[in-house]
């Protein structure tokens, strides 16, 4: 295949750690294709928080000025779905996109993120990113002194109660009808800091202008309510990691070293789909450090030194 057909790199996943990674790789002046689904995860928070120099800012905006500044240095942007990934060689990788179109590329990063598993809860959807959340970390300070529940069971719901517990004591763990899954030391913790848990189904949520107002259960209670939070799971945005064979540990998500690169040589991940915090800013920084690692790896040797 002509080599002015073959990218340098390839990056799926059009968020903080794909956008980042476009920028340096095409400061570094490689050849740079970036293709995104438009179906980011966080897409109707009200604000990405605790972003450096842009506190608040909304995800679309964010994505914008990250799209502009790619573009401005060179790197080519495709709208569209990846569908298939294959190494077919050391150093040529092809991606098919649903338009019927193929991407060559000598170095792949996945940065594709993940999905969260919603509760099947009536009203959920109106409040989310305004009033309902998934990361204590990135919305707990707005949800100070907040009469808050936490929807889920077991470990990941208890972890979630104990995090937002740093910014409000009015919490209540409500399980959506499924058994608590609570051993004695996590309903020891729930104890101590007097967090109750229901487990009667939720019938629905009620709420104005996106401001959740009350949760109301089958039993007929009705729970005064002001931030929710859920902990149900969540999963790959796509299956790319395993087509391409990469090492995932129990989550599905995909294991990197310290470089981003992943256990398929020439293909890293960044972002949500390697574990970690899942902060957009450390995705950011995730990017920018998978794109150093690729840069150095596509050096010709004599501008290397060992």
């Amino acid at each position: 295949m002509p080599t002015k057909d073959v990218y340098d790199v390839a990056i799926v996943g059009g968020g903080p750690a794909g956008l980042s990674a476009a920028l340096w790789l095409a400061r570094y002046l490689h050849k740079v294709v970036l293709i995104d689904s438009g179906d980011p995860r966080n897409w109707e928070t009200r604000g990405v928080n605790g972003f450096l120099g842009s506190q608040g800012i909304r995800s679309p905006d964010l994505r914008g000025k990250g799209r502009e500044e790619a573009a401005k240095y060179g790197a080519k942007l495709i709208d569209g779905l990846v569908t298939d990934a294959r190494r077919n060689g050391e150093e040529h990788f092809t991606l098919d996109l649903d338009n019927d179109t193929q991407i060559h590329a000598r170095r792949i990063l996945l940065a594709i993120g993940i999905k969260d598993v919603w509760p099947r809860i009536p009203g959920l959807s109106d409040c989310y990113g305004e009033t309902v959340h998934v990361c204590p970390d990135c919305d707990g300070f707005e949800t100070s002194n907040m009469k808050t529940v936490v929807v889920g069971k077991g470990r990941k719901a208890v972890g979630m109660a104990l995090a937002l517990s740093n910014w409000t004591e009015e919490l209540v763990v409500c399980t959506n009808g499924e058994p608590p899954e609570l051993d004695d030391a996590l309903t020891a913790k729930l104890k101590t800091l007097n967090i109750p848990v229901l487990d009667c189904p939720i019938t629905c949520i009620r709420s104005k202008d996106g401001q959740i107002q009350s949760v109301e259960l089958a039993d007929g209670m009705i729970m005064d309510c002001e931030r929710l939070y859920f902990a149900i799971g969540q999963y790959p945005a796509d299956d790319l990691g395993a087509q391409l064979k990469c090492k995932r540990d129990e989550s599905g998500l995909i294991v990197i070293d310290e470089r981003n690169h992943t256990s398929v040589e020439n293909v890293y991940a960044a972002g949500d789909i390697v574990p970690g915090p899942q902060l957009a800013i450390r995705a950011a920084s995730d990017g920018a450090i998978a794109a150093l690692a690729i840069h150095k790896s596509l050096l010709p040797e004599e501008r290397r030194l060992d």
